[in-house]
């Protein structure tokens, strides 16, 4: 009957997890305040429908191990080099000067010393679920600010390890701290060391064994397996599971099996880990809530502001203009999933109180409610606040304090906004056909080696008609928008057009709904990149099954003019 009892509270659990997500993608909220919402209103403090919490705790931890591990999978190192110094210096700054201004705060909610400290770190690491979503959401994802946060978020996930290796050291230390500081690296270093050497020799040899019996639930419950035993290894050898979990994730990526083994354990992830964050529901305290939300509104302002603050200096310290800085600060004001992780983990270890905790996970559901709603609004502020004169003015001096752009004398070129993939790509095609172009772009480093290389280009934003002025539209034969931001775009467009009414436009664009959009506004030609990604598959398709050119360009015509209304004859 035991069995059964906790069958059933698993079944409400998973339940809730289900009713929760549902709503709160019906919101468009980021799911994980559904999974929270839904742990609190099952919870002892609210319906009280699941009886045996503990049980279920224990079962979400597996949640937090597949977590790690899966970050182990997905780390790339090549990855994080190519996103910069902004990534890895900034992303370490952000998360030092963070931690240094969360100590303060954890002091002035009761925190001793050492509690205060890790309280910092606490609220110092931000949610790459929750901004991941946004950006998608937002058409944001290739945008400069988005890869910045991006590459933050993957410095901060990284930084979980050490910060729970280094927590379980000092929770668990007998005598001097620093002592059992040493003796919790020097374990770390053995186990990564252990690891390195079966992971270069051992894993790969082992799991090409069990992929060639080309059973796939066979190469499931290898991979489970080797998560859980590295799990419980690290665990036995006193360090954090959670930690052992990320080592053998990092050991299989290196070998190539690692998108297979992600593939098989993103259910999982999923499953427990939804788990995971309603049992942090269920363990939210709403009386102790409604009796200090004073407390808990001030640390929400002061992380808010400090994050937001913290942010957008390491941004504008980097070169990045006034809209990557804003978007920035914004995007990370939250309090992110994995410091769920860390502070269970500092409860545990008796470094925070039970009262100190419930700050935490109230602070974190209101930032994350908040973290959409700030990034909409700071995109109205800075639509508005960019076309007023002397605002697009001030920002065409900051962004290019040397005057570069004076000195650009062309006619009859192609103005590229955007030199990312698909920009790149267009500037390379006119430069072999000797045709002159100019290129918009927000990132001071792409800027950097296209003025090395001596390319005409203008750092800036391509939607400030100040920066637009100093293109020669007047004079241009076609201006291409390749920027993966709808507003942006749409301001580009009516800009450009007010100072060449004639001027051909073509623009690309992620959504369905913004084709129509952009057509009122006066662009020419609309491009969705994923649309014409599938007419090539359809005309090769149809020349499979003996269709001749003519008939299969006739039928990809009426397909293009139903989708975006302009048909083309090529």
């Amino acid at each position: 009957m035991e069995i059964m009892d906790i069958g059933l509270d698993l079944l409400i659990v998973l339940v809730t997890a289900i009713a929760g997500g549902m709503l709160a993608r019906w919101l468009r909220l980021p799911i994980i305040l559904g999974y929270l919402a839904g742990g609190i209103a099952v919870g002892p403090s609210v319906l009280g429908w699941v009886h045996d919490t503990e049980t279920i705790s224990s079962l979400a931890e597996i949640g937090v191990v597949l977590l790690l591990f899966a970050i182990g999978l997905e780390f790339s190192l090549k990855e994080l080099l190519r996103m910069g110094k902004i990534a890895v210096l900034g992303g370490i700054a952000q998360i030092l000067l963070t931690a240094a201004a969360g100590f303060g705060l954890g002091r002035m909610v009761g925190l001793d010393t050492t509690g205060a400290v890790f309280f910092g770190f606490i609220i110092a690491l931000s949610s790459t679920m929750v901004v991941l979503k946004l950006l998608m959401e937002r058409g944001e994802l290739d945008t400069t600010h988005g890869r910045i946060m991006l590459g933050i978020l993957l410095v901060q996930d990284l930084s979980v390890v050490p910060i729970i290796v280094i927590m379980m050291a000092v929770g668990g230390e007998a005598g001097d701290l620093w002592v059992s500081l040493g003796i919790a690296v020097a374990k770390a270093v053995g186990f990564i060391a252990v690891m390195l050497v079966l992971g270069y020799w051992g894993m790969p040899w082992f799991l090409k064994r069990v992929a060639g019996q080309r059973t796939r639930e066979l190469f499931m419950l290898t991979v489970v397996v080797v998560c859980l035993a590295a799990a419980f290894g690290t665990y036995s050898f006193g360090l954090s599971a959670a930690f052992g979990a990320f080592a053998a994730g990092l050991i299989i990526s290196q070998s190539g099996f690692a998108r297979q083994a992600f593939a098989d354990i993103m259910p999982l992830r999923d499953t427990f880990g939804a788990l995971f964050f309603v049992s942090l529901g269920m363990l939210a305290n709403l009386q102790f809530i409604g009796e200090n939300l004073s407390t808990i509104a001030i640390v929400v302002v002061v992380i808010i502001l400090g994050k937001f603050v913290i942010c957008s200096a390491i941004t504008r310290i980097f070169g990045y203009g006034h809209k990557t800085v804003l978007m920035v600060g914004t995007g990370l004001i939250q309090i992110g999933e994995f410091s769920f992780i860390v502070a269970l983990i500092a409860l545990d270890n008796k470094l925070i109180m039970e009262t100190h905790y419930q700050i935490i996970v109230a602070a974190a559901i209101v930032t994350m409610l908040m973290t959409p709603f700030a990034m909409s609004l700071n995109s109205f502020i800075y639509r508005w606040l960019s076309q007023k004169e002397w605002f697009a003015r001030q920002m065409t001096g900051r962004a290019d304090p040397d005057m570069q752009i004076q000195t650009l004398e062309l006619s009859r070129h192609a103005v590229i906004c955007g030199y990312g993939d698909i920009g790149s790509r267009i500037a390379q095609v006119l430069e072999k056909q000797k045709f002159a172009y100019l290129v918009i772009e927000l990132d001071p480093l792409i800027i950097s080696k296209l003025r090395a290389q001596g390319i005409p280009c203008i750092y800036g934003d391509a939607s400030n008609p100040e920066i637009l002025a100093h293109t020669s539209l007047d004079k241009a034969r076609v201006l291409i928008c390749t920027i993966p931001d709808y507003v942006a775009e749409d301001l580009t467009a009516r800009n450009a057009l007010r100072i060449n009414p004639k001027l051909d436009i073509v623009a690309r664009v992620h959504r369905d709904s913004d084709v129509e959009l952009l057509k009122g506004v006066g662009v020419n030609e609309i491009v969705l990149p994923f649309f014409e990604g599938s007419l090539e598959m359809i005309r090769h398709t149809l020349h499979r099954f003996g269709m001749s050119s003519t008939e299969i360009q006739y039928i990809l015509n009426n397909l293009r003019e139903s989708q975006t209304g302009q048909p083309r004859q090529e």
